[in-house]
């Protein structure tokens, strides 16, 4: 079938046609350095790893281009409240600069623990004003600009498809609009794109332009390092659902009225995660983090288990309970890939490398058992990246005794490589320290599947006498989706 994709633009699947054969060029939102990223934010970044290794799975060459925002946007996106980045200076007693870089370090150590590959390109906000000043100037040129309080604006009411994105009408915008937060916009829709000294006077980073000593406002970034880097017209531009409706509207407005043409093809959402009490949000002061899950036992690839679990386009709700379950059920996949590595030998699974699904199948013998497997999972990933699918089809490789070791770790390191989730390589730490360092560990295993046998043929009084002797020694069995773990308790 090929790769579809839902594109909020339109809000409907679509087939994936890259501008350029063979190659897809990809931006993704990225973060802005104030604070530590929560777990919600995370997820963002995995949905965009996932993207990148689903696109390389199936062939493609992909360029990753993402930004961070050290500049610092204010605490509402339409141009309203205090600026984030001054705020933490602030209450930190450091420069602007030490924060962003304090908190981009502390960043990518949180996605190099979830196994977010680094993107392509990362663009930091702060060494690219130029290029904003440039786009600007062609917006200008277009006459899609006013100057008013020394600020320099975008006037919706010259780009006739201001909304699209967000299906919001222009005239409709204009006649919900109650309340002017800024006194110098002819229209509260229309946005910053520079300003000047006369606003926020003790600004900490402001450079010199045509309109002034002064700072780029936060939509006009991603425009003018996405051209930078991509091109003027993009494959793919990600981010979250909360981006709808004003940065990637306001991008759309200032991007295509610059070029004059479209650009982006395919616009792909995350939605959120949330807690009991609703969507996690920064600005309540309380939000757990990569470190917090950590804290409590988890490895951080169980998080990122658990977010696979669910659509990247579905809201998914966080418990404790919900992190148990992935837990165990990684760990179960683990201690299984660990047995299968057994079997076939300390140098089985290959290398590390990422094949490509053609190149797993090529490495398959023909009607290898395991090749249905790797069928359905392209199919998966195909369908707009249906992780639950995808995982459901890895847990049933790993289960199914029929297919030979050889054939389950080829089929398995295709997979689990476009996943992200490590399990070979966990799998082989565990084999090497438990099967081989530990032989108890290695009888508790095989009574293990002693009792999966014994389940699979009804004999359940078998089953439970093998349970009741292991819980007699201390090992507490979890059953899961993927199977049985087991731990010391």
């Amino acid at each position: 079938m090929g790769l579809r994709l839902y594109n909020t633009m339109g809000r409907k699947l679509e087939d994936f046609e890259p501008i350029t054969p063979g190659k897809v060029g990809f931006y993704g939102c990225g973060p802005t350095v104030y604070n530590y990223a929560h777990i919600g934010n995370l997820r963002a970044y995995v949905f965009q790893d996932t993207l990148t290794r689903v696109l390389r799975y199936l062939g493609y060459a992909v360029s990753h281009v993402m930004n961070v925002t050290d500049i610092g946007h204010l605490t509402d996106d339409a141009d309203s409240g205090e600026d984030k980045m001054v705020l933490t200076a602030e209450e930190r007693g450091q420069s602007v600069l030490d924060i962003a870089r304090f908190y981009t370090d502390a960043f990518f150590a949180d996605t190099d623990r979830l196994g977010i590959l680094r993107p392509s390109v990362v663009c930091k906000a702060t060494e690219h004003v130029a290029d904003m000043i440039e786009l600007i100037k062609r917006i200008e040129a277009n006459g899609h600009t006013y100057s008013a309080g020394g600020n320099l604006y975008f006037d919706i009411s010259t780009f006739p498809d201001y909304g699209k994105l967000a299906l919001a009408n222009l005239d409709d915008l204009k006649a919900g609009a109650r309340i002017d937060v800024d006194g110098n916009k002819r229209n509260p829709h229309d946005f910053v794109l520079w300003f000047t000294k006369s606003k926020y006077e003790n600004h900490a980073l402001v450079w010199d332009s045509p309109w002034g000593r002064g700072y780029p406002g936060w939509h006009i970034e991603c425009s003018a390092m996405s051209m930078r880097y991509l091109g003027e017209r993009i494959d793919i531009h990600t981010g979250g659902i909360d981006h709808i409706s004003i940065h990637h509207t306001n991008e759309i407005a200032q991007s295509e009225g610059a070029t004059g043409s479209r650009w982006v093809n395919y616009w792909l959402h995350n939605e959120f995660l949330v807690l009991d009490k609703g969507k996690m949000s920064k600005s309540s002061g309380s939000f757990l983090t990569l470190q917090t899950l950590v804290d409590r036992g988890y490895d951080p690839l169980d998080y990122r288990y658990f977010l696979l679990g669910a659509h990247y386009r579905s809201q998914v709700a966080f418990s404790w309970e919900s992190m148990d379950g992935a837990r165990s059920s990684r760990k179960n996949l683990v201690q299984r890939i660990a047995r299968i590595l057994a079997a076939e030998g300390s140098a089985a699974g290959g290398t590390d490398a990422a094949p490509t699904h053609a190149e797993a199948v090529a490495a398959l013998p023909a009607g290898s058992p395991a090749l249905p497997y790797l069928e359905r999972f392209r199919e998966a990933v195909e369908q707009d990246l249906s992780t639950p699918r995808a995982l459901s089809e890895l847990q049933g490789l790993v289960r199914d005794q029929a297919i030979p070791p050889r054939d389950t770790l080829v089929a398995l390191r295709a997979m689990d490589a476009t996943l992200g989730l490590s399990l070979l390589a966990a799998a082989k730490e565990s084999a090497g320290a438990d099967q081989q360092d530990d032989p108890e560990a290695a009888r508790i295993s095989a009574l293990v599947d002693e009792r999966n046998a014994a389940k699979k043929a009804k004999n359940y009084a078998r089953a439970d006498e093998i349970r009741n002797q292991l819980k007699a020694e201390g090992v507490i069995l979890e059953d899961g989706p993927s199977g049985t773990a087991w731990r010391r308790a």
